[in-house]
């Protein structure tokens, strides 16, 4: 029987087993003898013989338990992260090969682990890689650019080397992007948080996009409590906003409105970045964080679909969430929301 190849178990079966025998024989020699109350004896043996499988019972079970306590105390600190956690099992049985296998999972789990670690790094590392090859001939190239710019009265070279600077500015966007993307996913980032004033924040990301809101005859305007401060990483935390607002400026036609406000809410502090744009196609809501995501309804040609996958990536770093709500026609609001922990 599998059941008896765990060696506690054995020895708790030979336990009761010699405790009935003990009692067999003793009751046996007491009628075979004939002694004097007899049945008073044979009672008191069989009372001791239950007495004594109770506490055999007892031990057992007790040991078990701390067995399982042992168990769960290993698999509470792999859980944690202690990656080296292990549950004992150098005995047989079916418990033991059970924590066997879940040892061998462990194992599993940190390969996996192990290997998604490198990738991650190795991605990280070429993409970094790539990024620094691409500024000096990025840096060339604008500056070629310049000087045809400058040395060049033709009309038709001059439209075609601003087409070829805005491209230029795309590329080194999109590689810029790229890197940040995979230092978040690689965790080579660290947020370092203080208290920043909300007002303060909004206001730059204001005077960032001011002077193509008035070349483009658009508004941004800002609304909050001007006390309001929210433990982030502000230059991160700005770069995310900045990403948000610059897709509202692009979904949106001269006269176009956008509004930045921040409340301070009981337990949460939340942000919205409203516009009066084109709105998102209801196919579209549940895939515009995703990189490189092109709609087939988007008239915007200029995207490269990595600015609102970033800005998600880095809020989350910040253990904030972001959603967004839009109808086609009437503009598009989207909601971030930063947890505030209350002091009891």
């Amino acid at each position: 029987m599998k059941i008896l190849t765990n060696r506690k178990t054995k020895s708790l079966f030979a336990a009761i087993l010699f405790c009935v025998f003990v009692f067999a024989l003793v009751s046996a020699l007491l009628m075979i003898f004939d002694v004097k109350n007899a049945a008073a004896y044979i009672f008191a043996a069989a009372l001791i013989a239950f007495v004594a499988v109770l506490v055999n019972i007892y031990i057992y079970f007790h040991n078990q338990n701390k067995t399982l306590e042992a168990a769960e105390k290993q698999i509470a600190e792999y859980i944690s992260g202690d990656r080296s956690a292990r549950i004992e099992c150098d005995d047989e049985g079916e418990l033991n090969k059970l924590f066997h296998k879940i040892n061998s999972l462990a194992s599993v789990l940190n390969a996996h682990a192990e290997n998604e670690t490198r990738s991650k790094e190795f991605l990280k590392n070429t993409i970094s890689d790539i990024s620094h090859q691409l500024k000096t001939p990025l840096a060339a190239l604008n500056i070629y650019n310049d000087i045809i710019q400058d040395e060049t009265e033709n009309t038709e070279i001059k439209e075609f080397t601003e087409l070829t600077d805005r491209e230029l500015d795309r590329i080194e966007t999109l590689v810029q992007n790229l890197l940040k993307i995979t230092k978040l996913d690689a965790g080579t980032i660290q947020i370092e948080k203080k208290d920043e004033n909300m007002s303060e924040m909004m206001n730059d990301i204001k005077n960032h996009f001011m002077f193509r809101a008035s070349r483009e005859g658009k508004q941004i305007g800002i609304s909050g409590d001007d006390t309001v401060t929210l433990p982030c990483d502000k230059n991160w935390l700005v770069q995310a906003i900045e990403n948000i607002v610059k897709n509202a400026l692009d979904h949106t036609v001269q006269g176009g409105q956008i509004d930045i406000e921040w409340n301070h809410l009981p337990s949460v502090l939340q942000i919205t970045v409203k516009d009066n744009g084109s709105g998102i196609h209801p196919e579209d809501i549940h895939h515009i964080f995703k990189r490189f995501y092109r709609s087939r309804f988007s008239k915007d040609t200029q995207g490269i679909g990595l600015g609102l996958p970033l800005a998600k990536a880095i809020i989350e770093a910040h253990n904030g969430s972001i959603e967004v709500d839009s109808e086609i026609g009437k503009g598009t609001v989207f909601i971030i929301n930063f947890l505030i922990p209350t002091k009891l």
